[in-house]
């Protein structure tokens, strides 16, 4: 009788029973192979995908929204924007890192009309090229404030979650939405309404990930306090502000991270940004053209970044000695997972033992609890079935030594037989490439799949 998906489902019940094998297992090592470039949620970021300009690998999309486009009136909220970017975006297997604006340089207003026709203080700037287009709100206007609440917690009721987001940008303050009003300081948002921002999106927001533009701790001046907060970070000075210069004053990213006490926040919460634009024509050159103690090599060292908006690579002059650069650039960033070793043991009478040692060999943790799932190829090589697993991924850490994983599944009315394991996992966008892990098993017996090695019952 053939090794059918109900055996599997049951073995999840034996498994507790089985997990502890009564000898010690014999392992094998999985010799190691880079991951691909456009793993899943990570790399360098493309602004805008539909142009035909993205011709790097890459498995995350950037976009812009302004407010008024998804709030055309008080407590009301039109997605469609929002859906048409995202199921483009989904269509060509990717994920989403997007971010809504109040406030955008060179742009008509992104406050929602129904504010300024309701008579919303606003003031004009000059700032970046404006030219007069946009203007900048009073965000301590109570009207304001209500709506960017109402706003959050639909917007979080209806998203959180989504498979077709990778990451949200907590936006909506600032040019940009970038949390600074540069040539009107006056201007920005109290610490008490960016606090009502930050916690409107942590009520709402429980599965999806957060990145915040600024690092600030209990003492800082200017931004309120959220080194505590279920939140990462975004350096929109990549490679240009990014390591320390050490002055208390200091705007750059590595300097805030020390004041807020937040340099280990990695470990929990993803870090991304944006190249600076000064350097994307010349980052990949050799010398590099960052400034002198920007490099790109020790920023993502030291910030442990997952993804980098990065306009530079998708560019068709980027070639030869400077693209190979690039891809090596772009597969440091993030994770890198690779199964280690294997032991593999079985019967028709006690089941099939699985153990794995995986190794984190990127800066950063896999953010996301996405299934794993064993599956078996019968000794004519067919595929038998798919069973998940209880492992977490995001526990697997860079700089620590290989964390181990086991399972169980019955044998019962499997035939005699070398069978081989195998391992995937499943990216929850249905048409989103798996996770690869960086060894030269994966994929070798089928796509999606790494061959643990092979058991004979």
């Amino acid at each position: 009788m053939t090794f059918s998906r109900q055996i599997l489902i049951a073995s999840v019940a034996v498994l507790l029973a089985f997990a502890t094998p009564s000898h010690a297992q014999d392992f094998h090592p999985l010799p190691y192979a880079p991951a691909p470039v456009d793993n899943p949620l990570k790399g360098f970021v493309p602004y805008d995908a539909d142009s035909g300009q993205a011709n790097f690998p890459h498995s995350l999309e950037w976009f812009y929204l302004p407010l008024t486009d998804l709030m055309p009136a008080a407590k009301t909220f039109d997605w469609a924007p929002l859906e048409k970017h995202l199921t483009a975006i989904a269509a060509r297997g990717h994920q989403a890192v997007m971010r809504v604006y109040l406030d955008y340089p060179g742009h008509t207003p992104g406050t929602p009309k129904f504010l300024l026709d309701a008579g919303l203080t606003t003031w004009h700037y000059e700032y970046s090229k404006n030219n007069g287009k946009s203007v900048s709100p009073n965000y301590e206007d109570p009207r304001l404030r209500a709506a960017l609440a109402d706003f959050i917690a639909a917007f979080g009721a209806k998203y959180d979650g989504d498979p077709r987001l990778g990451f949200i940008t907590v936006g909506l303050l600032g040019y940009w939405g970038e949390w600074h009003t540069s040539d009107h300081r006056d201007r920005f948002a109290s610490k008490t309404v960016q606090s009502e921002v930050m916690e409107a999106y942590l009520r709402t927001f429980h599965r999806t990930r957060l990145l915040l533009r600024y690092p600030a701790g209990p003492d800082d001046p200017y931004y309120a306090d959220n080194h505590t907060l279920a939140m990462g970070y975004h350096d929109d000075s990549f490679a240009w502000a990014t390591m320390p210069k050490g002055d208390p004053k200091s705007w750059f990213f590595l300097d805030r991270m020390t004041r807020a006490g937040v340099l280990d926040k990695w470990r929990t919460q993803p870090i991304g940004g944006e190249v600076r634009p000064e350097v994307w024509d010349t980052l990949w050159n050799d010398p590099s053209g960052a400034p002198t103690g920007q490099e790109y090599g020790p920023c993502v060292e030291a910030t442990h970044a997952t993804w980098l908006m990065n306009t530079g690579v998708f560019r068709p002059a980027l070639a030869d000695a400077r693209r190979d650069r690039a891809l090596a650039g772009a597969r440091r960033l993030g994770y890198e997972l690779s199964v280690t070793e294997a032991a593999l043991e079985g019967s028709i009478e006690n089941g099939i033992h699985i153990q794995i040692r995986m190794r984190n060999r990127g800066v950063a943790p896999f953010y996301y609890a996405w299934p794993v799932e064993l599956g078996l190829l019968d000794p004519a090589g067919k595929f038998v079935g798919t069973e998940a697993t209880d492992w977490n991924l995001t526990t697997v850490l860079p700089g620590e030594k290989p964390t181990e994983f086991e399972a169980g599944v019955s044998a019962d009315n499997l035939p005699s037989g070398t069978y081989h394991i195998l391992l995937r996992v499943a990216n929850p966008l249905p048409k989103g490439a798996p996770l690869r892990f960086a060894n030269q098993a994966q994929d070798r017996l089928l796509a999606g799949w790494l061959d643990l090695g092979a058991v004979t019952l």
